[in-house]
């Protein structure tokens, strides 16, 4: 297998070169030290960009670059990476392709954006979302050579970023292109893979392949899963594949001890206590309920007409561990129940350790049924339920709808979450948590 883990010798340069322009120098010159969003303790995690600007490009020289980006895609001081890149002139940056919501961060959930000219850049921007015959013809009316990958995940399968990457890796492999990815933190840890594994019958663009719901991998690790375990398979043979590595991320780092700043990655994406509840608070995507979306605490505040505090009774009676529920009402501007005033739980998580956004999110749904059972699943086609997309099975659903509880459920994906696990550790870039623990 193909996989490299390039410039991690390099790691420790302390002179950077000028990146292009005033900022960017700024930027370059100030590498590994603390900024926005610092906590202002240690070393501060640097990018995988970080790691490739220090070494003065040399992955990206002497070829035509395509850059596949969004938001999240900064420096430390803010500036994005494609205006530093296009500015510079040791990089040859050609075209950049848009995720889901955009390059710029323009539209909202299950939307990309139509191509267009950068007004800042010049450059053309292709439209990235679901669509690999349509990426791949992209890739090639763009004429790159290289193809780099820098996207801020936020550790959960549905989550699509990961996805466009998977898609982009199989153009790339078609189309005999090098593939680069510059990783970044897993925002709520990389400390273990949690949640059921994804049935292939339940492939979709919110989970395309086998991976369980909360991976605990870097976007840097999941391209070498993708390569290793995905692309022989599907296309038959890998890409040309290169992760370019964070310095002094631990796999049990929160986004919030990296020192990087943090930008919203999608527009329901907030804070990084979005992004901690997010793996299991998303399952209300498939009920009628309102997932917050449209307020300002999306994946918090989960609620519907008519629910009223003895929704948070039950719940905290549970006692569910690292977590407590505030009986709260608020009304949605968008989205499900948009415009109507909800009643139903804002969630408080005490410890993040110890809390399991998945169990939590299961316990929410299974809890809600008992109380307020008026609210089912989300109307849709009884052939396609959104839960089983979301979950990537069929048994949470079934045992719900049967009244059953949620150890019944954890129970079921055991076998396969263990033989997740075990593929997953040859792919690990990063093997320590702090303290110097494995």
């Amino acid at each position: 297998m193909r996989r490299r883990n390039v410039l991690a010798g390099m790691l420790g340069v302390a002179s950077v070169p000028v990146l292009g322009g005033p900022a960017a120098a700024a930027a370059a010159a100030n590498l590994g030290t603390s900024g926005p969003g610092s906590n202002g303790g240690g070393p501060k995690v640097r990018t995988g960009f970080e790691t490739l600007a220090a070494s003065g490009y040399q992955e990206l020289r002497g070829q035509r670059v395509g850059m596949i980006s969004n938001p999240t895609g900064i420096l430390r001081d803010l500036t994005h990476e494609v205006d530093v890149l296009a500015a510079s002139p040791d990089v040859d940056l050609v075209a950049v392709f848009g995720p889901e919501h955009g390059f710029r961060g323009v539209s909202q959930a299950g939307e990309g954006q139509a191509f267009f000219i950068d007004a800042k850049t010049g450059l053309p921007v292709y439209n990235a979302y679901n669509d690999a015959a349509r990426m791949s013809e992209q890739f090639a009316e763009a004429g790159i050579d290289t193809v780099v990958f820098d996207i801020q995940d936020v550790g959960a399968r549905f989550y699509t970023y990961i996805w466009t990457m998977y898609l982009a890796m199989e153009a790339a492999a078609e189309l005999g292109l090098r593939f680069v990815v510059l990783d970044r933190p897993n925002p709520i840890t990389g400390v273990q893979a949690e949640g059921p594994v994804l049935h292939p019958e339940h492939s979709t663009f919110v989970g395309l392949k086998p991976i369980s719901q909360q991976h605990g991998m870097t976007v840097g690790e999941l391209a070498q899963y993708f390569n290793g375990e995905f692309l022989p398979p599907a296309i038959g043979k890998q890409v040309d594949l290169t992760v370019v590595p964070m310095r002094n991320w631990f796999r049990d780092m929160w986004f919030d001890e990296t020192g990087l700043p943090w930008v919203l990655p999608s527009p329901n994406m907030p804070t990084v206590d979005t992004a901690t509840v997010y793996p299991g608070t998303a399952l209300f995507e498939a009920t009628a309920l309102s997932e917050g979306r449209g307020t300002t605490r999306p994946f918090e505040l989960i609620g519907a007409p008519g629910i009223d505090h003895r929704w948070a009774e039950a719940l905290n009676a549970r006692e569910l561990p690292g977590v407590r529920f505030r009986e709260a009402y608020f009304t949605p501007t968008i989205s499900k129940q948009a415009n109507k005033v909800c009643g139903g739980v804002q969630v408080y998580v005490e410890d993040r350790d110890a809390f399991d956004a998945i169990k939590t999110g299961l316990a929410m749904i299974v809890t809600q049924r008992e109380v307020f059972p008026q609210y089912r699943w989300r109307s849709q086609d009884v052939t396609s339920f959104w839960l089983d997309k979301l979950t990537g099975t069929d048994r949470a659903r079934l045992v719900i709808d049967a009244g059953g509880d949620v150890d019944e459920i954890v129970d079921g994906w055991q076998d396969d979450l263990a033989e997740f696990r075990k593929k997953r550790k040859q792919y690990l870039i990063y093997h320590h948590i702090r303290g110097g623990r494995h």
